[in-house]
């Protein structure tokens, strides 16, 4: 069993429950104005982070608000690059006022999913974090396109597992819109959790045995029970022995 793991909530998207999430979590991802957030919820996320002692993290995504940034675009690499730094500029800029420095960049939604898969869509964002700031970690799907891209480009990366979503037989998740890709229940989502830091085998939506490396497990802070989620995963966590602990430049 790994003996520790870093617990991510994606956080700062107007869910009015951050301040009940972040003391069960130890990194966060925070929208940065595009497909959720604005310079208030940046603000009141980082100071939230500093006060529980979560490492900090810029969550930048398409700016599609209408779709909460889960609908796939196709932008230049250009594009791409100008997105993200212009979103990574935004967050810095509040966190450096605030005190708190940035550890992590973690894409949202259809651009992790898109980067995940697409490897000329993986370095052109993988580009953008170095060309921003070379120390920041990427976080990004276990085994994906999206963490390779960050090693070939110099980055920390961190390959991310997720407690309440299935996965294809590849490694890829389930689309949202399958039935059956998001755990509803949190002791099914528990138990995916654990078999992953214990380094067991989960099994896919499609019936297969699959291994899944993670050095940081992520909570949808979007989920109705997310507090009461957060909560359970903590307390089991730290009853088998793992220590919780954030990203760290």
């Amino acid at each position: 069993m790994q003996r520790s793991i870093d617990f991510n909530c994606d956080l700062g998207e107007g869910c009015a429950n951050d301040a009940d999430v972040m003391p069960f979590i130890s990194s966060a991802n925070i929208a940065c104005g595009a497909h959720a957030g604005d310079i208030a919820s940046m603000r009141a996320t980082l100071r939230l982070c500093a006060m529980h002692g979560v490492s900090a993290g810029a969550h930048p995504g398409y700016a599609d608000r209408e779709h909460f940034g889960r609908r796939a675009l196709a932008l230049s690499r250009d594009q791409i690059r100008s997105l993200l730094h212009e979103q990574l500029e935004r967050i810095a800029e509040i966190a450096l006022v605030e005190g708190v420095a940035l550890a992590h960049v973690k894409p949202h939604g259809a651009l992790y999913n898109q980067a995940a898969a697409d490897v000329a869509l993986a370095d052109a964002v993988a580009e953008a974090v170095r060309a921003f700031d070379p120390q920041l970690i990427l976080v990004g799907l276990a085994n994906s396109q999206l963490t390779s891209a960050g090693i070939r480009h110099g980055l920390h990366v961190a390959d991310e597992a997720f407690t309440d979503r299935r996965y294809r037989s590849d490694g890829s998740l389930a689309a949202r819109g399958q039935a059956g890709a998001v755990i509803d229940s949190a002791d099914d989502a528990i138990a995916q959790a654990l078999a992953i830091v214990r380094g067991e085998n989960i099994t896919s939506i499609d019936g297969a045995a699959l291994h899944v490396h993670a050095d940081t497990l992520c909570l949808h802070g979007d989920r109705s029970d997310a507090v009461a989620f957060a909560g359970a995963l903590r307390n089991a966590l730290d009853a088998a022995g793992v220590n919780v602990q954030g990203l760290r430049r």
